[in-house]
Order: C-alpha cells, then structure tokens, then sequence
C-alpha cells in the first residue's frame, strides 16, 4: 500500500483514533441477478476476508441460483424491481421518477419484494436500493407504510419526512463511470473516504453514519479486485475500524435471524 491516496486515509483513520471515535464503514454491490463467476468471486472475497456484505439484488433479472449459497455475513437489499428507465425525455435516469403515480410504483415495489423474497428466502432486508439512486422524493415517506424499513442511495443527500425508515447512503464508488467505466483508482477512490470521513469528523452536530463503499462485481477489473482485497486487509487488521452487517446498519435482521422482513 503505497500512494498519497493510502498516507492520507490512513491519516485521518488515524485522526478518529486519537478523538477516541470508532471510524464505522458498510458494503453494498449493486446489480446482483446471475448466478456467475464474477458473483462467485464476489461472494468468495466477503467470505474469505469477513467483511459483511450487503448485496443489492434486482428482483425481475434474479436467478435462484445466484442465491442458493450465500455464504454467512451477506444479506439481500431489493435493488428496484426491473432496473428499467422511466424517466421523461430529458431528466435523469430513474426507475421511479416524478411522474409515476405513487401507488403504481408501490405496488410494483411490493410485487419485486415477494419475488426477491421467493429467490432468496430468509435472507431479504426491508429495505429499498434505488437504480441509479434515485428515486421521487413524494414517494420516500410512503414505502413505510409498504413494509420497508431502510432506504439507501449515494452520496450525502438524506430525505426529509422519512417516517419510519433508517436511510444510510453510500459514499465511495469505486467505478469511474464517467469515464473508463473501469476501476476509479486508490488514489481518487481512497480520497472520496477521506473526505467522507472529515466531513463526519468536523461536523459539530456530533451525527455519525457508517461509510458506504459501493462496488459492482458485474463490471469489476484485476485492479478492482486488487484494491478491496487490500482495503479489507488493512481495515480489517487497523485498530479503531469496524465493517458493520447490513442489519445493523438499518437496524433490522432478515428473516432467517427471527425478526419480521
């Protein structure tokens, strides 16, 4: 681990250390649907380092395949329902945009959530990932009353009037979409945590929400691979860091652990 991306997070991992504050970070992949190699070596990282993962899964592309051995640590998001636009002309790409009526986008949800939940039984948080994270804002307050309990996007934006639910965003993409839709790089991927974790450090409210890193197997290169095998190692082995499981982020268990889903 060389690199000025490396000295300065370990710098402000270092930072938290000495304010006695436990640095809190969380996984989620995007996009799960095929049982394949790059889900297999996926799902081997998270087994072979310990590192909980929560695996955002596409309920209308979901093959049960995928989801017959996952290994312990690794619980179920519902990532949408089809992955499919339905954005107006000209506004960003949205599976549940502004002009969907509510309740159709609900029932849709719900119809996605009992086809996840027949896929991957006892493993499905109540919890929703938008594709593209993003997702009208009218209808944040209203997936409560559809069961959900967690809502997670990217970046820092929280919804206001959320209800009953517990969002928590991810921070870090280590794809550079962009631009080579490759790996993003130590350098560039490592400072987006720094500057996540300052921002917490700083913030005299004293609010604190675990870090999200955002990964995408499906598009994942060698260097990809690389850099979470060493992200994991150091974070694992660092004093002060914990990789907190998918439940306890959105303070719920999945079925299997005994509390409703």
């Amino acid at each position: 681990m060389v690199g000025a991306g490396w000295r300065e997070f370990i710098d402000e991992i270092g930072r938290w250390r000495d304010t006695g504050r436990l640095v809190e970070f969380w996984w989620r992949d995007d996009d799960a649907c095929r049982a394949d190699a790059v889900l297999e070596r996926l799902l081997g990282l998270a087994s072979h380092t310990g590192v909980p993962l929560a695996l955002a899964a596409i309920p209308g592309l979901a093959e049960p395949a995928a989801f017959e051995a996952l290994p312990p640590g690794v619980e179920v998001l519902q990532h949408g329902v089809d992955h499919r636009n339905r954005a107006a002309p000209g506004e960003k790409k949205s599976e549940f945009p502004p002009g969907e009526p509510a309740q159709l986008a609900l029932d849709r949800l719900q119809a996605g959530r009992e086809m996840l939940e027949r896929v991957a039984p006892g493993r499905v948080l109540p919890v929703l990932v938008p594709p593209w994270n993003r997702i009208a804002p009218h209808l944040v307050p209203l997936l409560a009353t559809g069961g959900y309990r967690g809502l997670s996007t990217y970046g820092v934006k929280y919804f206001t009037n959320r209800s009953a639910l517990t969002q928590a965003n991810t921070h870090v993409d280590i794809i550079d979409w962009k631009g080579s839709r490759g790996f993003l790089g130590s350098d560039l991927a490592l400072r987006q945590a720094v500057a996540a974790l300052t921002a917490q450090r700083l913030d005299k409210t004293g609010t604190t929400k675990p870090i999200g890193w955002l990964t995408h197997h499906a598009v994942h290169d060698a260097e990809s691979w690389n850099f979470l095998e060493s992200l994991f190692e150091f974070t694992r082995k660092a004093p002060g860091i914990c990789w907190r499981a998918p439940g306890s982020v959105f303070d719920c268990r999945s079925a299997r652990e005994g509390d409703p889903a």
